[in-house]
């Protein structure tokens, strides 16, 4: 089973965009997944976070993730807020939405995946504060869970009469973009 944890904002979308990867899952034949929203202050700006886990299998486990395979952070200004890596597996990836380089978000023990979402998903003709469909695009490229054309298909579906096109072009930006580091041996890596 993989466990993903996301770290958003209220109003981000980041149980959308773990919505939209748990679809993305089915059709790509894993068996199960099971999605949790964990709301602290609800309002929009505060910080969210949701579980979403996937398996080959069905899931009987719904408690709460508290030792994730990846994480996923859509604003890289949680990081002074949270601590994104609490209970995340030694080697487990920690994907961001940042404007600065990957090495700026060395994190010792971990694999970092870094893109500029807010950018380029402006480039794609989104507003700026839209960052959950492209940082899609930066999980499907480093964890290879699922294959960009089906998280792309599932975006334009989840999106249908909302933008679908920039929305699956803001994934598919990202994924190209991102830019990873081997913080266990400080290496890059090339996908």
């Amino acid at each position: 089973m993989i466990q993903i944890r996301w770290h958003g904002r209220g109003g981000q979308g980041a149980i959308t965009a773990a919505k939209v990867v748990a679809e993305a899952a089915f059709r790509s034949g894993y068996g199960g997944a099971v999605m949790a929203p964990t709301f602290g202050t609800e309002r929009r700006g505060a910080p969210v976070t949701t579980s979403l886990k996937i398996a080959h299998d069905k899931i009987y486990d719904l408690s709460p993730i508290t030792t994730p395979d990846i994480v996923v952070v859509l604003d890289y200004m949680i990081l002074y807020e949270v601590d994104v890596t609490a209970g995340l597996k030694p080697g487990g990836w920690i994907i961001l939405n940042s404007p600065l380089a990957v090495e700026k978000h060395l994190f010792p023990g971990y694999r970092t995946a870094v893109a500029n979402a807010t950018r380029l998903g402006v480039e794609a003709g989104l507003s700026k504060g839209i960052v959950n469909t492209g940082i899609i695009g930066a999980l499907g490229r480093a964890s290879g869970l699922v294959d960009i054309d089906v998280l792309t298909e599932a975006i334009a579906a989840e999106f249908a009469g909302r933008r679908p096109e920039e929305n699956a072009m803001a994934a598919r930006l990202v994924y190209d973009a991102t830019l990873m580091c081997d913080n266990t041996t400080g290496e890059s890596i090339d996908a």
